[in-house]
Order: C-alpha cells, then structure tokens, then sequence
C-alpha cells in the first residue's frame, strides 16, 4: 500500500522558513515524481512544486519560484520543501502526492496523496 507522510507544518511570522517532508513508502521503483499541493481557504488548489525521484528535476509554480526549493533523500525515501521568505498568502493546508514516471503541478495526475499539514503564516 502506497503511503505518504507530510509534516513539518506550523506558525511562522513572515518571512520566517519552514520546511515540509514527505515520507514515501509501501512501493518498489524509483521513476516516480513527488509533488507538493497547497490550498487555503477560498482559493484553487495550487501545486507549489515538484520533484521527479528518479531524474532530479524539479519544477515551481511562479508563486513560489525563488523562495521555495524541493528536494529529494533516496537513501529515506523522504522529499522535502523548504519554505523560505514566507509570506502571509503562503499560508495553507500542504499535502505531497505522488505520481509515476515524470512531474507535473497538475493534482489530477497523481494518484496517491498524503494526509495535509497545516502552514500558517503571521503578519
């Protein structure tokens, strides 16, 4: 059974840092791609990033890109994020998802997710 674990969430004033992992387990291979989905109240679903296990590449949404940096331990079969320069509207429920073979910021192409974590953000 696919299962995937995220924690690290938490209350941050702005501009502080956070940093989220996923743990990955209960499969074999390693052409898989991990990504990372946020939602806050009110507001679409976004994917903030995403890491393909195998390759290493990695892809951000514009909203994150220069702040935010995801990355991958295989020996822990763990991904993190790590969060930096954190601002009020980054606050929002967090979950990793994974998917076979590549990335993507689109939800609908991942077929296992973890349970979400919350990342609240003070002014």
């Amino acid at each position: 059974e696919v299962q995937l674990q995220a924690s690290g969430g938490g209350l941050v004033q702005t501009g502080g840092s956070l940093r989220l992992s996923c743990i990955v387990s209960g499969f074999t291979g390693d052409d898989y791609g991990i990504g990372w989905f946020r939602q806050a109240p009110g507001k679409e679903r976004e994917g903030v990033a995403c890491i393909s296990r195998s390759e290493g590449s990695t892809h951000y949404s514009e909203s994150v890109k220069g702040r935010f940096a995801v990355s991958s331990d295989k020996t822990l079969n763990t991904v993190y994020l790590e969060m930096n320069s954190l601002k009020p509207e980054d606050a929002a429920v967090y979950y990793c998802a994974k998917k076979w073979a590549g990335i993507s910021t689109n939800a609908r192409d991942y077929d296992s997710r973890g349970p979400e974590t919350q990342v609240t953000v003070s002014s």
